[in-house]
């Protein structure tokens, strides 16, 4: 047992150094790579525009529950003017950093771990290594800037959109007027709870692409399967552990910033 625990920490403790080392070549990397402004807008393209779809119906949808059940609830305490208060923080705060993250992670950032995945399998990137190519900079460097950038612009899309929807929940279909919602965000959000979004979104960005790309870019590394087997592996992983980081580090920086 002792010798299984210790095999299994040694292995967790490499595996986080690797991950540590590979994010950092990446990042410096970036410093002097060539026609690297092309290669981050392709990677804002790929991780923005092409979930904006996602994000938008995901958070219309979040905001349309918010302003139901909240509604229901404080409505009970004679409340409901506080709809507002309830929707605006409850998305800033906590539900549109962490569901952007998880959207995007599910569509662009499983992409990402399959595309590098099948390079790696095709023997594309040792192509690009045999050719003294830097590999971190054409492929790694690009998508983590870009997600510094997109993830903040999405999570403030899917705020957006889910106070629209707790707006259409609470005052078109039910009865609350609109003024006393829209007041009611207005003196809700202070600065840092935006702040607090912000950090959320942009460390949600980095470590949930990191993770991607990682496990893409190392699939030729898994013993117990090859080929498409281990692109599928790496890819659902990539998700799952990334979908896992989210969580704990949301509850890290809550607990740090409140």
């Amino acid at each position: 047992m002792l010798r299984f625990l210790g095999k299994h920490t040694l292995a967790t403790a490499y595996e986080l150094g690797d991950f540590a080392l590979f994010t950092g070549r990446s990042f410096s990397a970036a410093v002097g790579s060539r026609k690297l402004g092309r290669r981050v807008v392709r990677a804002v393209y790929e991780q923005g525009v092409r979930c904006v779809p996602v994000i938008l119906i995901v958070g219309l949808f979040t905001g349309l529950v918010l302003g139901l059940q909240g509604y229901y609830v404080l409505n009970k305490f004679g409340s409901a003017g506080l709809l507002g208060t309830l929707v605006s923080l409850t998305l800033v705060r906590e539900l549109a950093p962490v569901l952007a993250a998880l959207m995007i992670v599910g569509q662009a950032g499983s992409a990402l771990a399959a595309e590098l995945g099948i390079q790696r399998n095709s023997e594309q990137i040792d192509a690009l290594e045999t050719m003294g190519a830097s590999v971190h900079a054409y492929l790694i460097s690009p998508r983590l800037i870009a997600a510094l950038l997109v993830f903040p612009i999405q999570t403030a899309f899917f705020t957006l959109i889910g106070l629209l929807g707790g707006f259409l929940s609470g005052s078109v279909v039910l009865a609350l007027q609109p003024g006393v919602y829209w007041s009611a965000v207005y003196r809700a959000v202070q600065p840092q709870d935006v702040r607090e979004c912000l950090i959320k979104a942009v460390v949600f960005g980095l470590l949930t692409v990191a993770i991607c790309a990682y496990n893409g870019f190392n699939a030729h590394r898994r013993k117990s399967s090859t080929g498409a087997r281990a692109v599928s592996a790496s890819t659902t992983r990539a998700v799952v552990f990334s979908s896992i980081i989210v969580l704990a580090a949301d509850y890290a920086i809550t607990s740090l910033l409140v």
